[in-house]
């Protein structure tokens, strides 16, 4: 099997490559995040305008390029190299393959509005108490003559405070543990002034995000706001091609992690002589190598799966999330050691990546329910 890059992908990763090398600086992303408005616009802008990956996966009568999970993996891994916090993964792969498959009018505008930049979207699937499962859904959808009434609590809502639109999960039928029964709704969303039945709370998260808990208290929605009436086929495979990507991320922030670590071992003095010069530190640094390999293999069977039968594709991303999530742990807590106490701080960015690196183990599902996920879908 071929491995290799196409001439087309090799340039998409080359020219974004150098784009974020040039224009995102890791302390002005920070300082956006901490206490700017969350993210860059500008940046969201050059996404769309100057590199138009915001529609790699899109097709092109939605105004994208046409690309597939092979464009989404090369850019992840890019992104993740220069620790972009910009919500990505969550509006141009998640929420984009909700819409795509959904199919209406309404969902073929906000692609358009994806690929030109002019929307964000966060999706709102998880809710208090259900941990990473997006199968048990308590928030319900009622109709009311021509609307629908919203009423519930989702957690944790990446990119939120920041989204121009929502797309959130609610019950119209059955059980609140079931899949069958669980619809998509459409939102217009303004975080700054956000509907009177809407109730936000922000947060910035570990990892420099922007995130947020939603209630909403009998919120009044159109008919044409119901995007997708039996949402869960399209919603766990959205949750899979979201789990593909966040590894992809994780292994192109391992890449830098164990880079600047082998770096920071050639320079760092101790006892007259580099501390990379110490064979049990190399072979330390032999087993981080290690464990990224498997996770870029990991991650390769991922991304060849996604278009496999369901059950197919879901072993596969498990697998994945699992031996990233271990390499993630490992070569994110070596690199802190190896640089020692300053390893933590918030001057290096080693520290940066070492908490991106913990959270990526629980987006998407955690490594130990993807490890349950695995097991139970290869009948052990």
């Amino acid at each position: 099997m071929d491995f290799n890059l196409s001439t087309e992908q090799e340039l998409l990763r080359d020219g974004l490559g150098k784009f974020l090398a040039t224009r995102y600086e890791l302390e002005e992303s920070r300082t956006a995040a901490k206490v700017g408005l969350g993210w860059q616009p500008e940046i969201w802008r050059g996404f769309a305008e100057e590199l138009g990956i915001l529609g790699a996966a899109l097709p092109e009568s939605a105004g994208g390029i046409g690309g597939g999970p092979t464009e989404i993996m090369v850019i992840a891994e890019e992104l993740g190299r220069a620790l972009v916090i910009e919500p990505f993964i969550d509006t141009a792969v998640v929420a984009a393959g909700l819409l795509q498959r959904a199919d209406g009018p309404a969902s073929t505008a906000l692609l358009e509005r994806i690929v030109d930049g002019s929307a964000i979207i966060a999706v709102a699937a998880a809710e208090p108490g259900s941990g990473d499962r997006w199968n048990c859904v308590s928030t319900k959808a009622v109709r009311d003559g021509a609307d629908w009434v919203l009423s519930g609590s989702k957690a944790v809502v990446i990119g939120a405070p920041i989204a121009t639109h929502l797309l959130v999960t609610a019950r119209t039928s059955g059980q609140p543990d079931e899949p069958e029964g669980i619809s998509l709704f459409l939102v217009d969303f303004d975080p700054a002034a956000p509907p009177r039945a809407v109730t936000v709370h922000g947060y910035r998260t570990i990892d420099d995000r922007r995130a947020a808990d939603l209630e909403f208290d009998g919120l009044r929605l159109p008919v044409d706001a119901l995007l997708d009436d039996n949402v869960w086929p399209s919603l766990a495979q959205a949750r899979d091609e979201g789990a593909a990507a966040v590894c992809a991320e994780a292994v192109g922030a391992m890449r830098k992690v164990l880079a600047d670590t082998v770096d920071y071992c050639k320079q760092r003095q101790q006892f007259g002589q580099p501390i990379g010069s110490f064979q049990v530190l190399q072979h330390r640094m032999v087993d981080m190598h290690m464990e990224l390999e498997q996770a870029v293999s990991a991650v390769y069977l991922a991304v060849l799966n996604l278009a496999a039968e369901a059950h197919v594709r879901a072993r596969a991303v498990s697998a994945a999330k699992v031996t990233v999530g271990r390499a993630a742990r490992f070569i994110g807590q070596n690199a802190v050691q190896l640089h020692g106490g300053m390893g933590m701080t918030e001057e290096l960015a080693i520290g940066h990546y070492f908490k991106r690196l913990t959270a990526v183990q629980y987006e998407f599902g955690s490594t130990d329910s993807h490890r349950s996920r695995y097991a139970k879908l290869s009948g052990s």
